[in-house]
């Protein structure tokens, strides 16, 4: 086989194997409140939905406040055949910008992890 081939090959069988990969770890598909949004009312609880199903002992989420101070939260639960991380939020949410960092153990045993905010208007 002509060398070049053989780069070509290489590179496509590398290329697929390193996407299947990345297939196999539960990412964030949506989340309620959604991303970047701003809501009139505060939550009383964060709904995240993975691509993959969840190990609930090894996933959660913090929300940090407008004032960089820890959101107090209930225990989580997993709905929706285990795609959907429910995390109650205790405190009363003030109007401002909130931060929330998600980490998540998918069934098949891959880590993730992610941040994102939302707004609570005023």
């Amino acid at each position: 086989m002509p060398r070049m081939q053989t780069l070509l090959l290489a590179t496509l069988t590398a290329s697929l194997a390193l996407a299947g990969q990345a297939f196999a770890h539960a990412h964030l598909k949506s989340s309620a409140p959604a991303a970047d949004s701003a809501v009139k009312q505060a939550p009383a609880e964060l709904d995240l939905t993975f691509t993959e199903s969840l190990n609930l002992k090894f996933s959660g989420a913090t929300v940090t406040g407008p004032d960089k101070k820890a959101v107090k939260t209930g225990a989580s639960s997993l709905m929706d055949s285990d795609k959907t991380l429910m995390v109650p939020v205790s405190d009363k949410l003030a109007p401002g910008k909130y931060t929330v960092d998600w980490h998540v153990l998918s069934t098949d045993g891959h880590k993730t992890n992610g941040t994102y905010s939302f707004t609570v208007a005023p």
